[in-house]
């Protein structure tokens, strides 16, 4: 399925060109049922991504952030299928800090499998293939230029960890986190960013670790995912499990670690995660 890559950049492009029509304007905040914020934005983009994915893969079933999912019995049926987030950082979008991406996850035997993520601000869009082991970088803006390949950067510098955040949601138990990690890897260097750009900036080389002590949903991650495990990163649940995706009826993740450098033994150098209270 790799040969979609091309035209999910393309499907990705266009819903960022869609949702920077209504950023440029002066839009509407809704609320949805779980207290998230909604925008004409969200919207858009998911109606460019259903229709360019039926129009390259009419056979492959999409569920969306914004779409009304089937019951478990019948998607857990699914070989295959589109997880889509149509604008992850509604908050950024809303706060307007440029800091919200667009995904679209390609999930096989319940594990990302292609990602992009689309930079709408940026007009950059990053690419995983995670069986092929390639990550890339393309800058939209200039079409003469090659794709950027990605590799995290290696963990071989314990006295210079660089964490990256929420810019969004943090709390006690990320803080005391942050200090039990400061003292078994030395200097801590923590980079707020927002939406599914964290695990993009793992994948590029600029952070080491992102711990998530916090909800997440399937939708936003999964594409990233794909990418930083393409980059040579992993994400595993806070207990050691794999994060695998349509595996059970909630659409919620656990909460996680991610980092850049699969090859380092980070689960059994890193400090056990706060209990909740």
């Amino acid at each position: 399925m790799e040969h979609l890559l091309p035209d999910l950049v393309r499907i990705t492009a266009a819903a960022g060109e869609a949702i920077l029509q209504v950023y440029s304007s002066d839009f509407a905040v809704q609320t949805k049922s779980d207290e998230s914020p909604l925008t004409q934005a969200d919207l858009a983009s998911h109606r460019v991504i259903v229709e360019g994915l039926a129009e390259i893969a009419p056979e492959i079933p999409v569920l969306s952030e914004e779409s009304v999912p089937p019951e478990y019995a019948v998607r857990s049926q699914w070989d295959r299928y589109w997880l889509v987030d149509p604008l992850d950082g509604t908050k950024e979008f809303v706060n307007r800090n440029g800091e919200f991406t667009v995904n679209i996850a390609l999930i096989e035997g319940q594990r990302a499998r292609l990602g992009v993520v689309g930079v709408p601000t940026q007009n950059i869009v990053y690419t995983g293939d995670a069986d092929a082991g390639e990550a890339l970088r393309i800058d939209l803006a200039d079409t003469q230029a090659a794709p950027q390949a990605l590799t995290g950067r290696s963990w071989d510098d314990p006295g210079s960890l660089v964490v990256v955040a929420s810019r969004s949601h943090g709390g006690e138990r990320l803080e005391r986190y942050l200090e039990d990690l400061a003292l078994r890897f030395g200097e801590v260097a923590r980079t707020p960013v927002g939406s599914s750009l964290k695990l993009c900036i793992l994948a590029e080389g600029r952070a080491d670790i992102y711990p998530r002590l916090g909800p997440t949903s399937e939708w936003d991650i999964a594409a990233a995912h794909a990418v930083l495990s393409a980059a040579g990163g992993d994400v595993w649940a806070a207990g050691g499990a794999s994060i695998t995706y349509n595996a059970k009826e909630s659409f919620l993740n656990p909460e996680f670690i991610a980092v850049a450098d699969a090859s380092f033994d980070w689960k059994g150098s890193l400090p056990d995660v706060p209990p909740k209270e």
